[in-house]
């Protein structure tokens, strides 16, 4: 039934510069590019960290789109390259995130690294190991997978593919009336619903209205996580 829609798609990122996207990165305030992280260059969206030194500092960080949205489908093609920057933790290698249903990048704490929010989670391959790509985390929400709600930060997906290299790859977040569907280069790799805020989160808890918990809208964002990765596609569907 979506066939019909498809070609709606609307491209977020325009190819020469950062218009409609505002970073945060843990320590600076709302918009500070620090260390030129976030770059345009020959149509490719880079997160860089060559200005920061021998230590990334837990300077994690995201670029926000500037709209908040509901029921859409996402489609992202990113790579991985380089080496994960000085200092940074052990899991930051090939290690990226497209986040979602998050809290706006205003709100906040100066003291919070990252956002509540999903995430569809970025990893790249070491050339040897299997690393799958696409796991769900869910920073101050739980969401309800195989009937019931999950248990840990990040769940794997259900279908395992992992990319090596500097490779192209297509992720894709589809987005309708409470249902989430992962995507890597076309196939659907993990499937889940309802997400709600978790109540016993300090900040999720100030996210919730009325006794509402359900998560039904929120803002997208692109994680710098401590690994070089460039981005040189953002498309967007609304339903």
């Amino acid at each position: 039934e979506q066939k019909t829609v498809l070609n709606n798609w609307r491209p977020l990122f325009n190819g020469t510069d950062l218009d409609g996207w505002t970073m945060k990165i843990f320590g600076h305030p709302l918009g500070e590019n620090f260390g030129n992280t976030f770059r345009v260059s020959d149509g490719i969206l880079s997160i860089r960290y060559d200005a920061y030194g021998d230590d990334f500092k837990n300077r994690f960080g995201a670029l926000y789109f500037n709209e908040e949205l509901a029921d859409y489908r996402l489609k992202v093609e990113y790579r991985f390259v380089g080496e994960t920057a000085p200092g940074a933790p052990d899991w930051g290698f090939r290690d990226s995130g497209v986040q979602f249903h998050s809290q706006s990048p205003a709100s906040l704490k100066a003291d919070q690294p990252f956002p509540v929010s999903l995430e569809y989670n970025l990893h790249g391959g070491n050339g040897t190991d299997e690393r799958p790509v696409g796991a769900i985390c869910a920073n101050g929400m739980f969401v309800t997978l195989n009937g019931q709600q999950n248990t840990s930060y990040c769940t794997p997906p259900l279908v395992q593919r992992t990319f090596h290299g500097d490779q192209w790859v297509t992720m894709e977040i589809d987005v309708k009336d409470g249902k989430i569907t992962h995507y890597v280069n076309g196939e659907e790799i993990l499937s889940y619903s309802n997400p709600v805020y978790n109540p016993e989160h300090e900040i999720a808890k100030t996210l919730i209205v009325d006794g509402d918990s359900v998560v039904k809208n929120g803002y997208i964002s692109l994680q710098s996580n401590s690994h070089p990765i460039d981005f040189r596609k953002i498309e967007l569907l609304r339903y």
